[in-house]
């Protein structure tokens, strides 16, 4: 699996940018193998917001959306588009104010989108948890 970084343009913002996506291969790592072994036709981004008409669907600052067919639901017979995890970094930088509430803000909500990967409701991450 890799991590895409969607940043805007200036080298300062490409370095933060940068930062924040060893931070989320990072969590990526520390998930435990059974579930990353499984993590198949995926890929996680990183943006830096979402765009306006999604946040406004959405209550509260939007930190990660899982774009896809859950992993429940995807046929054996037909092939799909890659699903996708989009991480919004100024929204998860918004929330925060270290560097390791950064990472584990980023800990949280890629598992939360990657349970949703699984198939899992948003009433069964809040229950854990995510």
């Amino acid at each position: 699996m890799s991590v895409a970084c969607c940043a805007s343009i200036r080298s300062l913002l490409a370095m933060d940018c940068l930062l924040f996506t060893q931070l989320v291969e990072d969590a990526l790592k520390r998930l435990p193998r059974r579930f990353r072994q499984k993590l198949d036709n995926v890929v996680v981004l990183v943006e830096d917001y979402p765009e306006r008409e999604l946040q406004r669907k959405h209550t509260g600052l939007l930190l990660g959306l899982f774009h896809g067919v859950p992993k429940t639901h995807q046929s054996v017979f037909a092939m799909s588009m890659p699903s996708r995890i989009v991480l919004y970094q100024k929204n998860i930088e918004a929330v925060c104010s270290s560097e390791s509430e950064i990472s584990q803000q980023i800990e949280t909500t890629l598992k939360h989108e990657i349970g949703h990967y699984f198939g899992m409701t948003e009433k069964d991450l809040r229950r854990r948890g995510y």
